[in-house]
């Protein structure tokens, strides 16, 4: 799989995130309502990779982590850590670029509640690994959250016992080492699960380790 592999607009492997997507295509015909697609260098040296895209975040705007809260707090710290220039605005045109840096979703389309299941993990998994194969040797992943610290963990062929998640934690797994971070959503910021300064201290250790620090 090329590192441009990705699903179709009209991906049909997962019958509940299709009916899902046609349902809101119908409520609302302007908004993207597809598999999102990645966002950066399709041979970074970072690999962020999300859970899915949010309702009217991602899923509306066709950008990861745009047009939401969880996008405020990332872009805000990529652009502080060096890993993108320009203005984060919301909005996919607002002229953001990523600095060998690229930004992914476990599962593509967006899930009810947000809450995708296992075979739907599965399914996307694939254009993750498509992902991951791209990153440069000796390069970095950033899970953020559980559920993509496992799918990025499967598709390396890694026992998850042998990586186990955890904010903070480090992994060596083959050529690249994963970086583990609590999920920056706002149920997660609001109940004080993750801070502002925790998570621009995985950022600053993945910018020191890439930087050679």
């Amino acid at each position: 799989m090329s590192p441009a592999a990705a699903p179709s607009r009209d991906c049909p492997a997962c019958p509940r995130l299709v009916a899902f997507r046609e349902d809101w295509r119908a409520r609302e015909p302007e908004w993207h309502n597809a598999p999102v697609p990645s966002f950066g260098p399709e041979r970074p040296r970072l690999l962020i990779a999300g859970l899915a895209p949010g309702l009217r975040g991602a899923n509306r705007t066709g950008r990861p982590f745009t047009g939401d809260w969880a996008g405020d707090l990332l872009y805000a710290t990529l652009l502080k850590f060096g890993f993108a220039e320009g203005e984060y605005d919301e909005r996919p045109d607002d002229g953001l670029v990523l600095i060998g840096a690229r930004v992914t979703n476990a599962v593509r389309c967006v899930p009810p509640e947000n809450k995708p299941v296992g075979a739907e993990i599965g399914n996307c998994r694939p254009f993750l690994a498509s992902e991951i194969a791209a990153v440069a040797d000796g390069g970095a992943v950033v899970a953020l959250g559980r559920i993509s610290h496992d799918s990025v963990c499967r598709a390396l062929g890694v026992r998850l016992a042998a990586a186990p998640f955890g904010h903070g934690a480090e992994h060596q797994v083959g050529r690249l080492t994963l970086f583990d971070s609590y999920h920056c959503s706002r149920y997660n910021t609001n109940t004080g699960v993750l801070t502002t300064e925790m998570f621009e201290a995985v950022f600053s250790r993945v910018r020191a380790f890439l930087d050679g620090a």
